[in-house]
């Protein structure tokens, strides 16, 4: 069977899209590193928006990236076809200002930058992931809007998400967002593989769903 084909997001101030497109390449995707310039997107069933600082968090994070060709051009191909989106972290904070994921992610409660491994459940599994945030508090006005979604959960909330929100998965859309690191525990020596679980989800999803042959 095919290579499902992945592009990584880089946009000015992303770090993690090295990282992000090797834990790819371990899954067995075709990863390749796009620009936030690019507007064709017709050979790709997966776009990840990776982690880092988007535009240096300048006026609030993810708010200048959301205004990117590449954005605009998810937007189209969501209307037209099929196709799976991945935000991490940051790539979470550019999809909740762009309007693909309801919500919004706001300083922890905390008032600091937290850096340490959370244990999360989602779909029945309980795994452990990194997380790096200072602006990771999720925050929904209309709670019915979860509805929508399937729920990554951290089972010990580390920074005042409502309802222990890390993540969400919109079926309907296949848009996944979520403020821990999948792929700092596939490339990162020594960690346990856990991120593998979130990346063969997807690759799952897009085998069953575009291609059926799961």
């Amino acid at each position: 069977m095919q290579k499902i084909k992945a592009a990584v997001v880089k946009f000015f101030g992303t770090n993690c899209e090295k990282e992000t497109y090797d834990a790819l390449l371990n899954i067995g995707f075709e990863p390749y590193i796009i620009n936030q310039n690019e507007e064709n997107l017709n050979k790709f069933d997966l776009i990840v928006l990776p982690g880092g600082f988007s535009y240096g968090d300048y006026v609030s994070c993810g708010r200048i990236a959301k205004y990117t060709p590449i954005i605009n051009s998810l937007k189209n191909n969501l209307k037209k076809r099929k196709i799976f989106i991945l935000g991490i972290c940051n790539g979470f904070q550019i999809l909740t200002e762009a309007g693909l994921i309801e919500g919004a992610l706001l300083e922890n409660t905390s008032g600091k930058f937290i850096c340490k491994d959370v244990e999360l459940k989602f779909l029945d599994k309980t795994f452990k992931l990194p997380i790096a945030h200072h602006q990771g508090r999720y925050y929904i006005k209309n709670k019915e809007k979860l509805n929508d979604y399937e729920i990554i959960k951290y089972t010990n909330n580390p920074n005042g998400s409502y309802c222990d929100i890390a993540g969400l998965y919109d079926k309907k859309n296949y848009i996944l967002a979520l403020m821990p690191h999948p792929e700092r525990n596939l490339t990162t020596p020594f960690k346990p593989k856990e991120g593998k679980i979130i990346f063969e989800f997807i690759k799952n999803t897009i085998e069953k769903e575009f291609y059926g042959t799961l």
